[in-house]
């Protein structure tokens, strides 16, 4: 990669997105078991003329005090959506992390709660916590460093909170061409004790990120496919500053042979979307403008936020959602 190219790489993860089953279930299992603010609350943010074709459901935001990029998980949640299979061509897990000194925390809570995990295990020296949410969604609390700070407007203590994303696990059919995206994004295959691997997993990161900079692709060929629905991840995107640092990356991604979206405007952010030859969604979205520019911080996720073309129809969107208490 030339040092242009390098200067110009992602800068992370940015969100992951995923489906859920109900509403009140999802903002209850996130904001009450793990801690999580929900910053907003708004709709899919559809074709305006296929709105109310189909199902209208929520589009749910969970992530620190602000929605600060690398720490954003999404939910579309809605009775309607099929259950999915996690398996290959898929985002199979999503992790988060927590300081070194808060394994014992965590575990402790999530056994309290109820809440489905496995044995701790280790991955690349990191303690890792693997669990589900109730519709099986799998998700990591992995030991590490950030620079975010954790949201204190829940009963876990700043000292444990959840500190942004630590990375996702990516399983490919082929390995070596989700490698040869995520390269191309700036990302570059990490060692580990003098070995490019640990066990089945081959670490990818972002050089001089400071949260949500790793990318793990996990090698187990025997796995059956994924199949979308809830409990499954329906696309991971990356971190670019701004309009022309998107640009730049889609530039790069049309000369490598790929077919990246025109830009969509998300109203959070402006994004493009490819599929890498796996399968895998991913998408590219822009830091700006952020959460904030449609209520403010005290008030995030408080209210239903809509995008332009759907204000004056608040009253019809709203008569279609399943009410959920905050």
């Amino acid at each position: 990669m030339s040092t242009s190219d390098k200067q110009n790489r992602v800068l992370g993860i940015h969100h992951v997105t995923a489906y859920a089953s109900d509403p009140q279930k999802n903002y209850d299992f996130y904001t009450d078991v793990l801690g999580l603010r929900l910053v907003k609350q708004t709709v899919l943010f559809n074709n305006p003329s296929e709105v109310f074709k189909g199902p209208t459901m929520y589009h749910f935001y969970f992530a620190d005090a602000v929605g600060t990029p690398g720490t954003v998980l999404t939910f579309k949640p809605h009775h309607s959506i099929q259950q999915g299979q996690v398996g290959r061509g898929q985002v199979t897990a999503t992790s988060f992390t927590i300081p070194e000194g808060s394994v014992e925390y965590w575990v402790d809570r999530l056994d309290a709660m109820d809440v489905r995990r496995s044995p701790l295990s280790e991955r690349f020296g990191s303690t890792v916590i693997q669990f589900v949410d109730g519709d099986g969604q799998p998700l990591e609390l992995v030991t590490g460093t950030s620079d975010i700070e954790p949201w204190t407007g829940s009963d876990v203590p700043a000292a444990h909170g959840i500190r942004g994303f630590h990375g996702v696990t990516i399983h490919p059919d082929n390995v070596q061409l989700t490698a040869r995206v995520l390269e191309l994004l700036g990302y570059e295959q990490t060692d580990y004790e003098n070995t490019p691997q640990d066990g089945d997993w081959t670490r990818f990161a972002v050089p001089g990120a400071e949260h949500a900079q790793y990318v793990d692709i996990y090698n187990e060929p025997n796995m059956h496919e994924g199949r979308w629905g809830y409990g499954t991840v329906h696309h991971v995107a990356f971190r670019a500053r701004d309009d022309e640092h998107r640009n730049l990356l889609r530039e790069r991604l049309l000369a490598a042979g790929y077919s990246p979206t025109r830009m969509k405007d998300r109203n959070y952010f402006r994004s493009i979307y490819f599929r890498e030859p796996n399968g895998v969604n991913i998408e590219i979205a822009t830091d700006v403008p952020g959460f904030l520019h449609d209520e403010p911080e005290d008030a995030l996720g408080q209210r239903l936020q809509l995008p332009p073309f759907l204000q004056d129809r608040r009253e019809e969107v709203e008569a279609q959602l399943t009410p959920v208490e905050l």
